[in-house]
């Protein structure tokens, strides 16, 4: 079953733990966004351009409407990174394990995330210690405190933020939390939120907008614009 996830922290834990160690493979930003061409992603509406361009239309939107803000450029490139998890060379990962929304483990989850219906299925789901509101959490504890179900969002924060980024809070939040759409469409486990997380959702809903609403067939001249980008990822 694709949404045959784990619940259990601990298993989110050696998931973390195992793809942390970044000792799969050694790349550049760019290389790595090449890579990616060669990746499908199933829960994804297909186009037939190839992935780069994707991650380059989000990023020139975002350009286009925020020319000040070169981070958000950036991150809009980079953000969908992670999903060289399906890759043979980043240890081939199933879809399920990959893509698709991404929510809290540790507590109860909430009927906005998709296909919630069949978590019952999952032994972990009965577990008194996560079927509460707050679960193994306590209120206002921050979303760095809070473990997610595995997927290309936390590889991706793993590889910025053990690779030292200067990229500010606000682009690892929406590395880290963009496809948790329980929270950023239905406004679901607010409760956990502090007040840098309430600061950040802000850019990660103006960053959804270019997100889900940038894939279209206009096509992006890659090599028109690889020198900003790569200057960016210089910076």
């Amino acid at each position: 079953m694709f949404y045959r996830i784990e619940f259990d922290p601990l298993q989110v834990k050696r998931m973390r733990e195992e793809y942390g160690k970044l000792n799969k493979v050694e790349m550049g930003i760019w290389e790595c966004c090449e890579l990616l061409n060669d990746v499908v992603d199933e829960s994804d509406p297909d186009l037939d351009e190839p992935q780069i361009e994707h991650l380059l239309q989000t990023a020139e939107a975002i350009r286009r409407d925020y020319p000040d803000e070169d981070w958000l450029h950036l991150t809009g490139l980079i953000h969908d990174l992670g999903k060289v998890l399906l890759h043979p060379s980043f240890g081939e990962l199933p879809q399920w394990a990959v893509v698709g929304d991404t929510f809290p483990v540790g507590c109860a989850f909430d009927e906005s995330i998709v296909h919630h219906k069949y978590f019952k299925e999952n032994p972990d789901y009965n577990n008194p210690a996560y079927s509460t509101k707050y679960g193994v959490y306590s209120e206002g504890c921050g979303f760095n405190n809070v473990m997610m179900s595995w997927g290309h969002d936390d590889y991706m924060y793993l590889v910025a933020k053990e690779n030292n980024t200067t990229l500010p809070s606000a682009a690892l939040f929406i590395i880290r939390y963009h496809s948790f759409y329980a929270l950023h469409r239905s406004g679901a486990y607010k409760h956990l939120m502090n007040e840098e997380d309430t600061e950040n959702l802000k850019w990660l809903q103006i960053f959804n907008k270019f997100d889900l609403y940038s894939k279209s067939k206009v096509r992006i001249d890659v090599e028109k614009v690889k020198p900003y980008y790569l200057s960016l990822i210089e910076k």
